[in-house]
């Protein structure tokens, strides 16, 4: 991925978001303009996880990223994944699936950022 992929205004703005000066709607802005790597099966349906009966859908903002992660999981064979940009993942791929579904990004990243479901739709 590139410097013009987005990952790095979306890197910059999870950095301000955890120090505090961060602003949301730039948060949510630079994840809609990031191409981010999303993991899928070999029959190229997403990867989603569950914790405490919440979903979520792992996202990567570079290759490294997702090689952390899938060491941190204890997987060795080469996973397979395709680029989105966030808006993508944002509009057609959550409302696409079963369950109110949220997006983590890097999840084990040095910075991992949680976009939370929307709560209504958690609680229905």
């Amino acid at each position: 991925m590139t410097s013009t992929d987005g990952c790095a205004m979306l890197r910059a703005e999870i950095d301000a978001f955890r120090q505090g000066f961060g602003h949301p709607a730039a948060l949510t802005a630079a994840l809609r303009d990031a191409l981010l790597l999303l993991p899928v099966t070999d029959d190229d349906r997403i990867l989603t996880s569950t914790v405490r009966g919440i979903d979520w859908l792992c996202v990567f903002t570079d290759e490294e990223q997702y090689a952390t992660y899938l060491a941190a999981r204890g997987e060795t064979v080469p996973a397979r994944f395709r680029t989105l940009f966030g808006h993508r993942i944002l509009d057609e791929i959550l409302p696409g699936l079963a369950r109110p579904t949220g997006v983590v990004v890097d999840p084990a990243g040095e910075a991992p950022m949680a976009f939370p479901p929307d709560v209504e739709q958690v609680e229905a």
